[in-house]
């Protein structure tokens, strides 16, 4: 410096930079400060922390892959038998189901058999103790009465015919005919069917074969025959379809009782 406190050209002033003070300056500096620096030791750790995660994959996969073969030959033994003793239980369990199944399906196909063998009787016996209505091919018969009556005998000879033909089923009018049906005179020589009292024309109407029935009835001497001897008309019709509607209630027999099943 001089005398005069002066400082001189081309000094300190001139040479040494001024530090940058600006605030965009200070916040680059701070942030050059707090910045990560990797270092050799972090770069290690992450290398090995990205093998370490490898190995573990691969052993797992390996785990997977192998499975059994890993383990000892008693073990693997003991897990065979285990298998094999619950396949064997699985099988045992399958054929006692199927067992059972068949049992059932025999015991519900014969309850079912039983029941609709049943239902046929029933309903056949319905038919030919005259307490269901039946419908079939059969005959129309019409008996006309002109002068003289038709004796009671000879309409039962009409019915004797018809079940000598095979006809399963037969009404005369209103009144259902079966094995133990009857004609007698009764007062004022009406015709008594089963005690119920028929008038002429006497209306037949009969389910079977058409054909056997009408050639049976017209056998030479036969009740119709017998009919226009007497003086009456007779006509006969074969039938497709023939409906008996009367029905009766059945006679509850006074001696005759079933037979016991036998024992056993």
């Amino acid at each position: 410096m001089t005398a005069e406190g002066t400082p001189p050209a081309g000094g300190e002033d001139a040479t040494t930079p001024v530090p940058d003070r600006t605030v965009g300056g200070s916040w680059r500096t701070l942030g050059r400060a707090l910045a990560p620096r990797a270092t050799k030791a972090q770069l290690a750790v992450g290398l090995l922390a990205v093998l370490l995660g490898f190995a573990l994959v691969v052993q797992v996969q390996q785990n997977r892959d192998e499975g059994l073969a890993t383990l000892r030959q008693d073990e693997l033994v003991r897990i065979l038998d285990e298998v094999t003793q619950r396949g064997e239980e699985l099988e045992s369990e399958v054929a006692t189901l199927r067992a059972q199944r068949a049992e059932l399906v025999t015991g519900t196909d014969t309850e079912l058999a039983a029941r609709e063998a049943a239902q046929e009787r029933a309903r056949v016996q319905g038919i030919l103790a005259g307490r269901l209505p039946a419908v079939g091919p059969g005959v129309h018969i019409t008996l006309g009465v002109t002068e003289r009556p038709i004796p009671p005998l000879t309409l039962y000879n009409v019915l004797e015919e018809l079940r000598n033909a095979g006809a399963e089923a037969v009404q005369v009018n209103d009144v259902r005919l079966t094995a133990s049906s009857y004609f007698v005179e009764g007062p004022e020589r009406v015709v008594l069917a089963d005690g119920r009292t028929i008038e002429p024309p006497y209306r037949w109407r009969a389910i079977g074969d058409p054909s056997t029935m009408a050639s049976a009835l017209q056998i030479p001497g036969g009740a119709m025959a017998q009919v226009r001897g007497v003086g009456g008309t007779t006509t006969v019709t074969e039938m497709e379809e023939v409906e008996v509607t009367a029905t009766r209630e059945p006679v509850t027999p006074q001696f005759a009782t079933p037979v016991p099943p036998p024992e056993g």
